[in-house]
C-alpha cells in the first residue's frame, strides 16, 4: 500500500500571527534594552547603544543578531565588547544569539547619542565635535590651518586649555591639561 504525503499544516491564523510576530517585537525591544545596560570596557561611563556602535538587531528565525561597527578597525575592545553582548543577551534569558560586526560604513563619533556625549563629559572626557560631511570635497594644496579652538574644561568649563599629547589611554583619543584648574582630561577625537 502507498502511502499518501503528509497534508501540509493549515496556515495559521491571523489572531496567531499577530501574537508570534508581537513577541518577535518584544523580544527585539527588550534586547536593544538590555544593550542600554552594556558598558565599553574603554569608556565605561556610556553604553554600547550610546557610542553608536549597535546598528541593528534582528531576528533570522529564533537567532537573535546583533549588529556592531567597531569604532575603528583593530579596535582592541571588539571582542570583549562582542562577549559582553551576549553575556547580557543570554542572562536576560532572550534565547539564541550571535553578534555580527559590519564595518561599512565606518563608524564615526557623529553615532554617539546626546546622552552618551553627555555622560562622556560627566566622566571627565570632552565629547568629539562634529566630522566633516561625508560628500566628496575637492583636495587643495593651502597651508595649514589655525590651530583649533580650545576645548572647554569638562571639571571647571575654562576654555583655557592645552593638549599634553595626541593620545591619551587609547588610540581615539587625546590628552589634554586645564591650564586652570590644572587637571588633566581626555577628548574623545571625531572619527
Amino acid at each position: 500500500m502507498v502511502e499518501a504525503a503528509p497534508r501540509p499544516a493549515a496556515p495559521a491564523s491571523p489572531a496567531s500571527l499577530a501574537a508570534d510576530v508581537g513577541a518577535q517585537s518584544a523580544r527585539v525591544q527588550e534586547a536593544w534594552r538590555v544593550l542600554d545596560g552594556v558598558l565599553d570596557p574603554e569608556v565605561p561611563a556610556v553604553s554600547v547603544r550610546d557610542l553608536g556602535i549597535v546598528r541593528d538587531v534582528r531576528l533570522h528565525g529564533d537567532l537573535l543578531d546583533v549588529v556592531l561597527t567597531p569604532t575603528y578597525s583593530g579596535c582592541p575592545a571588539t571582542e570583549v565588547i562582542e562577549a559582553d553582548v551576549l553575556a547580557a543577551i543570554h542572562a536576560a534569558g532572550l534565547g539564541p544569539a550571535r553578534v555580527t560586526l559590519q564595518r561599512a560604513p565606518a563608524w564615526t563619533t557623529d553615532w554617539i547619542t546626546p546622552q552618551g556625549r553627555e555622560r562622556l563629559r560627566a566622566y571627565g572626557i570632552v565629547p568629539p565635535g562634529a566630522v566633516a560631511p561625508g560628500t566628496e570635497v575637492p583636495l587643495r594644496f593651502m597651508p595649514r590651518a589655525a590651530a583649533a579652538p580650545a576645548l572647554e574644561c569638562p571639571h571647571c568649563g575654562s576654555p583655557r586649555t592645552e593638549r599634553l599629547s595626541a593620545f591619551g589611554s587609547t588610540a581615539c583619543k587625546a590628552l589634554y591639561r586645564c591650564l586652570a584648574c590644572r587637571e588633566p582630561f581626555e577628548h574623545f577625537k571625531p572619527l
